[in-house]
């Protein structure tokens, strides 16, 4: 990046910022930008966006253009560019290319923004994008103790995605997945990339939706891209264009493997197998519905798995804020901006209050699609998610052109039952046949029989007529590519089609596909569509055929249960059914089955029980999780009554994680006050992890922490000021980039415990030396902090380093020789040689493989009770009679486990985490009254060779129901 025109464009900026009078609330306010946006192009931190320099400039009454000059210079993709320039010929193309990127996707388009004006119907990506969250679990081992989950990372999409050549991002249905990659298409052709993604900085983007792609038969190579998502550059593409992209700077977005029909599934992944094969250096981003494939899919081809977590009511906040501040930027008059902002404050309100609405706007289409009706009702909203969609479906089918004047646009007219049915027909069409797009020529045949029976409708025109009026005018169709039709969001099509199947009395079609994920909205919307005695149909048979099938019976089991939210009227005792089938899935045990009932509703928390009584540790945390995961002020006051009854006398690692994560779900101030402020009073030993300022500032409700967490942007200055120095006795600084120094640890005179991780700005740990801390961990902090000062901590026993140090071996580790624990994390490279030199090592953690010598230094250590290992296979392990607790954790199915009992004779506790294979404990049984914990794994051979009470499985196993009996008066 060019400094120089960067720091000009700062200095510019900053300057009439001052000459304005303006407060920094102020320019946020006029600018309608974010505080971080505004803060990095004043201080120059970071290249902003075009969008963002002409919003500045708007708000300070400046002409734009000088300042885009400057931008225009500063861009780090011209750079770029420079010092790797395409051979010649095809410079020209990449740039018109570029531009064409920038064009076809720069513009954010939700169904639902076009009402009464025909210039609501898209704005600016750039303005509106909203960053998400991304979850990914660990990659690396970190042995938490028996019965503890495995590490899930939440971070921001940019922080998510950075440095991951190869990514499978999974979400729901309108969660965001496809809004993220036209927004990272955009920003990389524009070079206007964050900097946390600079290693994308000259990369160029290729959109495939593979709906389009799959369509045309054969998935198409490299030079076939552009000619089969009908880009109109496609005949100007230079031979060999694509291919050398591909083989140094593609960015390839492969949209939507949900989409691609089950059987063609595997086909697509050869696709992507081949396509990687041969060109290694491409990133590649896939997108996916969590449900359409497994767990690991493409895990073999290096692919790093991401999950689009729900929105946040901070996120959702953001997301009406930014969608009013829009819709008030295309607005011109003063009076609509002016009732535009009073509609967002109420808004604001109502959302939080009403738990459907509240329910609903956790991904942005429905989100947007509430802020649209908002806007069209005038301030007034549907209840529940049938009704929102039928006002939708309503304002799209009639009202546009109805308050408009506009009577034939099309040529002819229709009623909005009219249009209705016809769409119906085509939906009722694309579920029978498992597809989410079909061709002109079948859409004309289907309303070509449909027609007859509608003269009103057939006096106006032909079938050809009738489907351009439903495209042109209902905006629930659309044409992706030439002679292809599709409905504009599947939830629509869903809704379409399962009123049509109702209609057509089709209920063993919908219970014959009830166990296929992609027919679940289908049957919730079919039995909210269906008479009562249709529903209760609907629902015995889904009782029914889970009973035959033990495979499917979770799934629909709990699909019958979530349903019950949808029937208008049941019988009393269809729901005693229910209930009675679902208890063999009720309470959940793992975070999987915590979000698997998440998915069925508000609703679902009926069944779930609001004390912690009877409960197992799993199962308080997975009941917290999922109420927290529903989210709304039902999620909310479930949480509250919940918490009371948790145990204040004993800790458990797992209840505080979850109750920690909800807190990011709902406002920070309120939820210290109502639940974490009576978990902490009764038990000041919780951990509590602080994540965002509205928590930062929210511990002022609640009693001096003795163990916190801070992870991301805090400043020294945020940590010194909200902890107790008398009182915190573990701290932990995850990720703050702004920590340069440790001087305030000084004034922390009862600190048993510190955490350093990822502190990109710290240098060294010299604020450190002299101070009695025995417990100090280093987590991937930078490769240039010096550590000289770990010799000068005289009380240090525990020592954790999971970051890269320039050591060549444990010789070099100049620290207290009476240390009694040390891990050594994937990153530490470093020979374990030396390691005798710490004979009061009592546990062990080490995850690099080891050599025979080192094996050999590591048995003659004479305390050593616990040990913990990752890639090892034990193949050269030698006997090690002290051992009496061991770890294992490894991705390997190779794992030598009959050689444990040589190698452990004396072992007590095994702890492994097997995930994605399952192991054969067989051998163990050489052991006696060896008690075994296997974490995670895909299940396990052997287990009939141990007593009872002796292996436990986490999460643990559901059995059988041990009843399928029928309550009374049922008849299946």
């Amino acid at each position: 990046m060019d400094q120089a025109p960067l720091a000009r464009l700062a200095t510019r900026l900053r300057t009439m910022w001052l000459q304005s009078g303006l407060t920094m609330s102020g320019l946020q306010h006029r600018s309608q930008l974010g505080r971080t946006t505004v803060s990095q192009a004043l201080n120059g931190s970071r290249l902003p966006s075009e969008a963002t320099v002409v919003a500045l400039a708007r708000a300070l009454g400046a002409d734009p253009d000088p300042l885009l000059d400057l931008h225009r210079q500063a861009s780090p993709v011209k750079a770029e560019r420079e010092s790797r320039r395409p051979p010649q010929g095809m410079e020209q193309f990449e740039d018109r290319y570029r531009r064409f990127v920038a064009d076809m996707h720069g513009k954010l388009t939700v169904v639902g923004l076009d009402l009464s004006h025909s210039d609501r119907g898209a704005w600016p990506l750039d303005a509106a994008y909203l960053s998400l969250e991304l979850a990914q679990s660990a990659d690396s081992w970190q042995p938490q103790g028996r019965g503890s989950n495995p590490s899930v990372v939440v971070r921001r999409a940019e922080q998510a995605l950075a440095g991951q050549p190869r990514i499978l991002l999974k979400g729901l249905a309108g969660s965001g997945k496809s809004t993220l990659l036209q927004w990272l298409a955009v920003a990389a052709a524009t070079g206007t990339l964050p900097r946390e993604l600079g290693d994308l900085h000259g990369r160029v983007p290729f959109v495939l939706p593979l709906r389009t792609l799959v369509r045309r038969g054969r998935l198409p190579q490299p030079q076939e891209f552009l000619d089969d998502i009908a880009a109109p550059l496609a005949h100007l593409q230079p031979d060999g264009w694509a291919d050398s992209l591909l083989s140094s700077r593609a960015l390839v977005l492969v949209d939507g493997v949900d989409e691609v029909p089950r059987e063609q599934r595997q086909s697509t992944r050869l696709w992507l197998e081949q396509l990687l094969t041969a060109y290694r250096d491409m990133r590649v981003i896939v997108t996916s519905r969590p449900s359409a494939v497994p767990e690991g899919w493409l895990g073999p081809q290096g692919f790093t798995e991401l999950t689009v977590q729900p929105m946040n009511s901070a996120d959702t906040r953001i997301f009406i804020s930014r969608w009013h501040a829009a819709a008030r930027h295309g607005s011109f008059n003063d009076e609509e901006r002016a009732h535009l902002h009073d509609l967002e404050s109420t808004l604001q309100t109502t959302v939080r209050a009403d738990r459907d609405l509240a329910q609903l706007s956790t991904t942005p289409l429905m989100c947007a699609l509430i802020c649209a009706l908002h806007r069209e009702r005038r301030g007034h909203l549907p209840h529940g998610r049938m009704e929102l969609y039928a006002a939708a479906l309503s304002m799209l089918l009639v009202r546009r052109d109805h308050e408009r004047g506009i009577a034939m646009p099309e040529g002819m007219t229709m009623t909005e039952a009219q249009s209705a049915r016809l769409l119906q027909r085509l939906a009722h069409w694309l579920i029978r046949n498992q597809q989410t797009e079909m061709e002109r020529g079948t859409a004309l045949a289907l309303l070509n029989d449909a027609l007859p029976a509608m003269p009103s409708v057939s006096a106006q025109g032909n079938a050809e007529m009738a489907l351009d009026h439903l495209i042109g005018r209902t905006g629930l169709l659309r044409v992706p590519a030439v002679d292809t039709v599709e409905f504009v969001h599947r939830t629509f099509q869903d809704y379409l089609g399962a009123q049509a199947a109702i209609e057509c009395r089709d209920k063993h079609l919908l219970i014959n596909h009830a166990h296929d994920d992609q027919w679940e909205d289908v049957i919730r919307m079919a039995v909210a569509h269906a008479r009562p005695d249709e529903a209760a149909e609907l629902l015995s048979a889904l009782i029914e055929r889970g009973d035959q099938e033990e495979q499917n019976r979770p799934r629909l089991h709990l699909l019958a249960a979530a349903s019950l939210h949808y029937a208008t009227e049941i019988h009393p005792d269809i729901r005693e059914l229910i209930e009675q089938r679902v208890s063999a899935w009720l309470p959940p045990r793992s975070t999987q089955e915590a979000e698997r009932l998440a998915a069925l509703g508000p609703g679902i928390l009926e069944l779930l029980p609001r004390t912690s009584e009877g409960l197992k540790s799993d199962e308080v945390s997975a009941v917290v999780r999922t109420a927290f995961s529903i989210g709304g002020d039902h999620g909310y006051g479930f949480l509250q009554q919940l918490a009371t009854t948790l145990p204040g006398t004993a800790l458990d690692i797992r209840p505080d994680y979850e109750l920690n994560a909800g807190w990011e779900k709902f406002n920070a101030l309120e939820y210290a006050r109502d639940i974490l402020l009576p978990q902490q009073t009764a038990q000041p030993d919780r951990h509590l992890a602080v994540r965002t300022r509205e928590q930062l500032d929210a511990l002022a409700v609640l009693p001096p922490l003795h163990r916190v967490s801070f992870h991301g942007p805090f400043s020294t200055e945020d940590i010194a000021s909200h902890v107790s120095p008398e009182h915190v006795r573990v701290l932990q600084i995850h990720d703050a980039a702004e920590v340069d120094s440790l001087s305030f640890v000084r004034d922390l005179p009862n600190l048993q415990e510190l955490v350093l991780s990822g502190c990109a700005q710290l240098r060294h740990i010299n604020d450190l030396a002299g101070l009695p801390l025995p417990h100090l961990r280093l987590l991937q902090m930078p490769d240039t902090l010096t550590v000289e000062a770990l010799a000068e901590l005289p009380a240090l026993k525990h020592l954790s380093l999971y970051t890269a140090l320039s050591w060549r071996n444990l010789q070099q580790l100049e620290v207290h020789e009476e240390l009694t624990e040390l891990a050594l994390g994937p990153s530490f490279s470093a020979s374990v040689t030396g390691i005798s030199r710490f004979p009061h090592l009592q546990n062990l953690i080490v995850n690099q493989p080891l050599d025979d010598v080192e094996w050999d230094e590591i048995a003659s250590l004479p305390r050593l009770t616990q040990l913990g290992l990752g890639d090892n296979r034990l193949d050269t392990t030698p006997p090690m009679l002290s051992i009496k607790h061991l770890n294992l954790s490894t991705d390997r199915s190779d794992l030598a486990i009959d050689r444990i009992p040589e190698c452990f004779p004396n072992l007590e506790t095994l702890w492994l985490n097997c995930r994605n294979w399952t192991p054969d404990i067989t051998p163990l049984r050489a052991i006696e009254r060896l008690r075994i914990s296997l974490v995670w794994g895909k299940g396990v051979n052997g287990l009939d060779a141990f007593p009872d009470n002796t292996v436990d499985l986490q999460p643990r196993p559901r059995s059988t129901p041990p009843s399928l009996s029928t309550p009374k008066n049922i008849r299946l």
